[in-house]
């Protein structure tokens, strides 16, 4: 069964990822076994689709269909290719202007910045394929509709997207509190990708050494950091000051 965001039943879940169908991600219950639940296990391993394992109370909550302990979220956009993305842009003539978010857990805070990404001018968004914030409700309403509006690809690990970035002759600049250096002393000007990390950990100590750049913001009063949505945009509108 579905409705405008949700897939639920196990065998209809199969049948919607064999079909090709957009799936975010998938919430099944702890502790399911049977055949027919390691088939739906093995076609998300296969397809590389983000999932969890919940309570059924999460299930319940999810939907009031009988779900058979698994629920999917369908994704409201299609995904993007970041290969044919980056060559696009840069065939375009313009400078080149992405942002990486490495799992960023709430779908507000997602929002947001997609919200200011488009209205900085962006060309795209990077997302990780597990562990990130789902697109759904949430995200195109704190969006502002901006999810319609900006490519998003997916990766299997932002590290992927860093790598493709320096190929293709794009700076790297993580936004970080371990910088030395303040983000107005740090070069936008050039073709560059932006790193934000998830809302606890920041970015991932793995991706921060691989990285072109680290920069961070003055912090003046007594809590230690931004909300990561405001943080983003006082980077990419630096960005867009250094351009103009």
């Amino acid at each position: 069964m579905k409705n405008e965001t949700t897939i639920f039943g196990i065998r209809a879940i199969i049948e919607a990822i064999k079909s090709g169908e957009t799936i975010d991600k998938v919430f099944m219950q702890k502790g399911l076994h049977g055949e027919l639940f390691q088939g739906l296990e093995l076609a998300i391993r296969t397809e590389g689709i983000n999932s969890s394992y919940v309570p059924v109370e999460k299930l319940n909550r999810l939907t009031k269909g009988n779900h058979q302990g698994a629920v999917a979220q369908i994704s409201p956009i299609e995904f993007h290719d970041l290969d044919e993305l980056v060559v696009n842009v840069l065939e375009s003539g313009k400078t080149p202007l992405f942002l990486l978010l490495d799992q960023l857990s709430d779908v507000r805070n997602f929002g947001a910045i997609v919200r200011t990404a488009e209205c900085t001018g962006v060309n795209g968004i990077v997302i990780q394929k597990k562990g990130g914030a789902p697109i759904n409700g949430d995200t195109i309403k704190t969006s502002a509709g901006a999810i319609f509006k900006i490519p998003i690809c997916k990766v299997d690990h932002i590290k992927d997207a860093v790598f493709h970035m320096q190929a293709s002759g794009i700076r790297v600049i993580a936004a970080t509190e371990k910088a030395e250096d303040y983000v107005y002393n740090v070069s936008f000007k050039e073709p560059c990708a932006i790193i934000m990390g998830s809302e606890g950990r920041g970015i991932n100590p793995s991706v921060l050494k691989v990285v072109d750049d680290k920069a961070k913001l003055p912090i003046l009063g007594e809590i230690e950091s931004l909300n990561v949505s405001v943080a983003c945009g006082a980077f990419l509108y630096e960005a867009v000051r250094q351009r103009s």
